[in-house]
């Protein structure tokens, strides 16, 4: 092999060595690119996944938005922001006041063995019923079947005072009423069902929309505000003029407590 030959073949292995380094420099270049590009990404993608976590945590639910919706207030209900709620003949002239959580047991056992006794005496104009409503059991047991419970009778009285004490009566009945830790008062569903067992209310396309669509929310927390305004620590509290009544458990035991309440 000549010099010549022998100098221009180093010179090609030369050229081809690098050209190689050059191939391979643009590889790792690019391959560096995609990395990097995808640690972007990949950050991008957790950052957007905690933000999105975080604005669902921190997105009001249901019940705070309805804290700041309109009131809407039901028919048959007077006074301040909706939440007197009286049932009963006009010249009626006394009141009973009846302060009850729709959860709370004892609430259903005393409804369950005065309630018939209490609609009788309404509808004979032996006195008038305020009802107040509470949802302090939402609060220490966990839940919204309070807050649900009350809306959807505020739903009730917007139909008549007759619905609303015959659904009250129902969600209070052994048939219906739950255990108090079992939150089925928050399934607008069940809620629905129970009326289904009062004549007014079943298929009452009206009243199913305000269920459904919580159109009395706003209310139900404006009379849980009067209840907490009351002074009551507890349900069920009766009282009348003031004076509380200590709950009787029968109704001959109710109306001797109620006579002598009429008469004081």
């Amino acid at each position: 092999m000549s010099a010549r030959n022998n100098k221009a073949n180093k010179a090609a292995a030369r050229e081809r060595l690098r050209q190689e380094r050059e191939a391979q420099l643009k590889k790792d270049k690019a391959r560096r690119q995609a990395i990097v590009a995808g640690s972007i990404v990949g950050v991008l993608a957790l950052a957007g996944g905690i933000g999105y976590l975080v604005m669902e945590m921190t997105k009001p639910d249901a019940w705070e938005k309805a804290a700041d919706a309109p009131l809407v207030t039901p028919k048959n209900a007077t006074g301040d922001k909706g939440t007197t709620v009286v049932v009963g003949k006009a010249d009626a002239k006394k009141t009973l006041e009846v302060y009850e959580d729709s959860r709370c047991p004892a609430c259903a056992v005393f409804e369950q063995s005065v309630g018939g006794q209490i609609k009788t005496d309404v509808d004979a104009g032996k006195y008038k019923l305020r009802y107040v409503g509470a949802t302090f059991i939402d609060k220490g047991v966990s839940g919204e079947g309070s807050k649900n419970a009350l809306s959807a009778l505020g739903a009730a009285l917007n139909v008549s005072p007759e619905a609303f004490l015959e659904y009250k009566a129902a969600l209070y009945s052994k048939a219906n009423h739950p255990e108090e830790t079992d939150d089925k008062f928050a399934k607008d569903a069940y809620l629905i069902k129970v009326a289904d067992g009062v004549p007014a209310l079943k298929g009452n396309a009206d009243f199913k929309a305000a269920v459904e669509n919580g159109t009395y929310d706003r209310w139900a927390l404006e009379m849980s505000k009067a209840f907490d305004a009351s002074g009551v620590k507890g349900t069920p509290t009766l009282m009348m003029d003031g004076k509380k009544i200590e709950t009787p458990q029968t109704p001959e035991a109710f109306t001797a407590a109620i006579d002598a309440a009429l008469k004081g």
